[in-house]
């Protein structure tokens, strides 16, 4: 009787010790699920594209649409005299994590590059701008 108590005691001990092994590591970084990926964004497209001046935007207007029913938040860019017009840019988050996508006919011009980069780069939490 008493090999089986030392080896209860003993798989005890080891799944005691394998549990405190498997203890999630803090998860560190941004929120990565759709609303605060693409809010993110919107601040910094804000703040880098429009607010700076830049004149790759100078003719443009943000207008986010963060809450969306669709499960889609996502920003748009419209010319600034006619913001009721078709978006020439949009960019978009779904899911969690998300998945981006930007398209328009901005990501046909010389600009797209840069949108690309600047989205990707706020999406994961660095909020410099180009």
């Amino acid at each position: 009787m008493r090999p089986r108590l030392a080896n209860a005691a003993l798989l005890t001990a080891l799944a005691a010790t394998v549990t405190a092994c498997q203890t999630p590591a803090p998860t560190t970084g941004p929120n990565r699920s759709a609303l605060p990926t693409m809010e993110r964004v919107a601040l910094s497209a804000n703040a880098c594209w429009f607010k700076s001046g830049d004149p790759a935007f100078a003719a443009y207007k943000l207008a986010p649409e963060l809450n969306s029913f669709s499960g889609r938040p996502r920003i748009l860019l419209v010319h600034k005299g006619s913001p009721e017009s078709r978006p020439l840019l949009v960019v978009q988050a779904e899911g969690s994590p998300s998945h981006l996508q930007a398209f328009g006919p901005m990501m046909q011009e010389p600009v797209a590059g840069r949108i690309t980069a600047d989205v990707n780069r706020w999406s994961a939490g660095n909020k410099a701008c180009s």
